[in-house]
């Protein structure tokens, strides 16, 4: 159960460093943090004591094993998080060329 409370807290940091900067990169940190956390939360969620690998042999014994789905699912979470972090640092990058700054106070025009 720790563990889980563990994760909200890694949460609200990540949340907390999204809410209160103004720096476009620590922002992409704070966001970062928060995948982290979801991704930790749905690995533990399969997470089982004392669980043994699901392949189902011939034998009749009744055993616990651990949920594989919650671990695919990290998994393809992982490469979709890498690209929307790619983007944003992409995203930042971009606006420094235009504006020398990555503070959002100083960035005033953006218009599309």
């Amino acid at each position: 159960m720790i563990v889980f409370i563990l994760c909200f807290i890694l949460f609200l940091v990540g949340l907390f460093g999204v809410l209160t900067s103004r720096n476009i990169i620590k922002i992409v940190i704070g966001l970062s943090f928060m995948e982290f956390s979801v991704f930790l939360f749905l690995a533990l969620i399969g997470y089982v004591d004392n669980g043994q690998i699901p392949i189902v042999s011939g034998e009749a014994t009744s055993r616990v094993y651990v949920d594989p789905l919650p671990q695919a699912m990290v998994l393809t979470a992982i490469v979709i998080g890498l690209a929307t972090n790619a983007m944003l640092l992409a995203v930042a990058i971009r606006i420094y060329k235009k504006f020398r700054t990555f503070d959002i106070r100083k960035i005033t025009s953006l218009k599309g």
